[in-house]
């Protein structure tokens, strides 16, 4: 992947600037198979079509934005909601 740790660093949520992180590779194939699947769906409730390479996780975990053709897309209603993630005890 091709996002520069530099860019990287000083890319932000465009909705709540909180930081971002890639996500970890096996998230991005759950997410690809549900695209797949054609049941993913994106912030604005349309069904998303486009694999991603990768992508780019907000600090508290409840959405992720598509990198595509080395490209972060960082459009609000691109986001992809995340499950919540699970609690250890």
């Amino acid at each position: 992947m091709a996002v520069s740790q530099e860019l990287l660093a000083i890319l932000v949520c465009p909705e709540t600037k909180q930081s971002v992180t890639l996500a970890p590779t096996e998230l991005v194939d759950t997410l690809n198979t549900r695209i797949q699947n054609g049941s993913l769906k994106n912030r604005a409730g349309e069904v998303v079509s486009a694999v991603m390479e990768a992508a780019l996780v907000r600090e508290d975990q409840h959405y992720c934005y598509p990198i595509r053709d080395d490209i972060p897309v960082m459009l609000i209603d691109e986001a992809i909601p995340l499950p919540p993630p699970e609690e250890s005890n």
